[in-house]
């Protein structure tokens, strides 16, 4: 069979999307070109490897065979360049890396610091919710995981590399402006928009009222931080977010620090990988790099 790499390359895009438009755009191709070189790479190898019903397009049995060979293929081609960059004692290549969404306020910042000082290494970036991050964290789909709480169910290190500390807010002119020492349960009467189920701010939000013995009058839940901060700048209820994540807003006005007792809430932004991990060269060099010098690119963005 006269396969090329390129062919599997794209087999596996459009395997993965189980759409061919989609998987052009991701590779900058056309569509038709796309169709072309899986209609050849099917006359290769002799067999049907997509099934179109309707306007849906499946895997037939040799497509998930030949997926599955493609994934230990490009797995084995990305382990081998690796190793012949740490041979050469390069710090090139990828470094795949899964955030947590509240996180991305500061993390591009430190992309950029890092890709200063090594030009050659490129990023593979997801950005999801605490939920998605601990899946991918147990499948090792990452090389680092940046998260602001460590799961207990995992055996993993993780790394403390800047504070992250929680605090209230609100919109200009709320009437809570101004006062001092806001009482948990005064707090507690009014409308908190909160992330979704899994969220570590939410966690650390509820196990704060939780140990004052109060529960939430009335919530409303909102599944990223930028959603709480535009509901919060339109009034639609308080928060409790990382200060990270709204500095631009405070330094603007646009949002308003309450001042509730207990608050601001001490927590820490992480970087992790699982416990068993062999980190490569590239994701040894930015976890390193992420340790000393993240305090200093974050808050100099505050300041």
């Amino acid at each position: 069979m006269r396969i090329t790499l390129h062919q599997l390359k794209l087999f596996q895009s459009v395997a993965q999307h189980l759409n061919f438009t989609r998987a052009a755009a991701e590779l900058c191709l056309t569509q038709p070109a796309v169709s072309i070189q899986i209609k050849q790479l099917e006359e290769h190898v002799g067999i049907s490897l997509f099934e179109h019903i309707g306007k849906r397009v499946f895997l037939t049995k040799a497509g998930h065979e030949l997926y599955a060979a493609c994934e230990d293929i490009f797995a084995r081609i990305g382990a081998l360049e690796i190793s012949l960059n740490e041979l050469q004692g390069n710090v090139k290549g990828q470094l795949k890396l899964s955030v947590i969404t509240t996180a991305v306020c500061f993390t591009p910042h430190l992309l950029k610091a890092f890709s200063l000082q090594y030009p050659n290494v490129s990023f593979s970036i997801n950005v999801t919710n605490r939920n998605n991050v601990l899946k991918r964290l147990a499948k090792n789909e990452d090389d680092l995981v940046i998260m602001g709480q460590v799961p207990e169910q995992l055996r993993i290190t993780a790394h403390k590399f800047l504070e992250s500390p929680l605090i209230v807010l609100a919109k200009p002119q709320h009437p809570l402006e101004g006062q001092s020492q806001i009482p948990l349960a005064r707090l507690a009467q009014e409308t908190i928009l909160i992330r979704e189920v899994g969220s570590g701010t939410r966690l650390a939000m509820e196990r704060c009222f939780a140990d004052h013995n109060l529960e939430l009058q009335s919530d409303i839940e909102l599944g990223s931080s930028e959603a709480i901060k535009q509901g919060v700048i339109a009034g639609l209820g308080v928060s409790v977010l990382s200060k990270n994540a709204v500095a631009l807003e405070l330094a603007s006005g646009a949002i308003k620090l309450l001042d509730v007792e207990d608050f601001p809430l001490k927590r820490h932004w992480y970087i992790a990988h699982l416990s068993e991990k062999k980190l490569s060269l590239v994701a040894h060099t930015f976890l390193e790099f992420i340790l000393a010098n993240a305090a200093k690119v974050v808050n100099k963005l505050i300041d």
